[in-house]
């Protein structure tokens, strides 16, 4: 079973080597690596180039202009061959060996059509002290019209069921319209509407730097809240701001219950 990784990249250069380094590092073996890169102006390709050669050909790297993050994973899905997709942020690493040895595991189960678990979030200062727990154990579907999904870096789906969604006006997988939840977005449409097969993996999956484009302050969530309201209501899936909102009073108790 072969597993595609895909990294979008932009000005990478000061994270990207453990990105790559912990794929490398991954006891299966099995699997691509796609770098979908934005054009970078800093030493990013470089720092791939260098890399190459201990990918013994499961690299794919193609650089080119973009319209943003979303739109690099949708030319990484369209490239993917594998049979299971997965998506690894640029700033992000894999928190242990065996993570896709674990999906490839799951995924032997031919009624599972997707898995997902937890991540940490760490500072620069200190990768190895988390600051943050996101769980997806509580994750049920009903729970996505107050905003819950799986914690989407964790998420690994058969590219098959990426293949039967039916395109948006703005993207053939993701929805580029959307600043910062297309992947609320694409989580709704498999896993809500589609109604996937999505099964839980209790492990850590990846480690992510805090400060990415859905982690950034007062502005960053107001957003976040704007984009969940207009796609469940494309979706035909009803909601409302304060059922919304529960959603921040979890994430209260989880960072009370890190730092007691």
């Amino acid at each position: 079973m072969k597993i595609s990784v895909i990294t979008a990249t932009y000005n990478s250069a000061a994270t990207i080597r453990d990105t790559m380094e912990s794929v490398l590092q991954q006891t299966y073996q099995d699997f691509e690596h796609i770098i979908v890169d934005g054009a970078s102006a800093d030493e990013t390709l470089s720092i791939v180039e260098s890399f190459a050669p201990r990918y013994e050909g499961r690299l794919r790297v193609i650089s080119e202009p973009d319209s943003g993050i979303y739109d690099a994973m949708n030319k990484g899905v369209a490239l993917a061959t594998g049979d299971v997709v997965g998506l690894l942020n640029s700033d992000d690493f894999y928190t242990s060996h065996d993570v896709l040895s674990a999906v490839a595991d799951a995924m032997t189960d031919t009624n599972c059509d997707a898995v997902y678990g937890d991540i940490h979030y760490v500072n620069e200062e200190d990768l190895s002290k988390p600051v943050r727990h996101y769980s997806s154990k509580i994750f049920r579907p009903w729970l996505m019209r107050l905003g819950f999904m799986p914690a989407h870096p964790s998420f690994y789906c058969r590219r098959k069921c990426y293949e039967a969604l039916p395109s948006t006006p703005n993207g053939r997988y993701f929805d580029t319209s959307f600043r910062v939840a297309a992947d609320f977005d694409i989580l709704l449409r498999l896993i809500f509407i589609q109604r996937i097969r999505a099964r839980y993996l209790p492990i850590d999956f990846v480690t992510m730097r805090t400060g990415g484009a859905s982690s950034s302050g007062l502005n960053s969530h107001r957003q976040i809240m704007n984009d969940h309201k207009r796609t469940l209501r494309q979706n035909g899936v009803w909601s409302c701001t304060p059922l919304l909102g529960l959603r921040y009073l979890y994430k209260l108790t989880e960072f009370i219950k890190l730092h007691k």
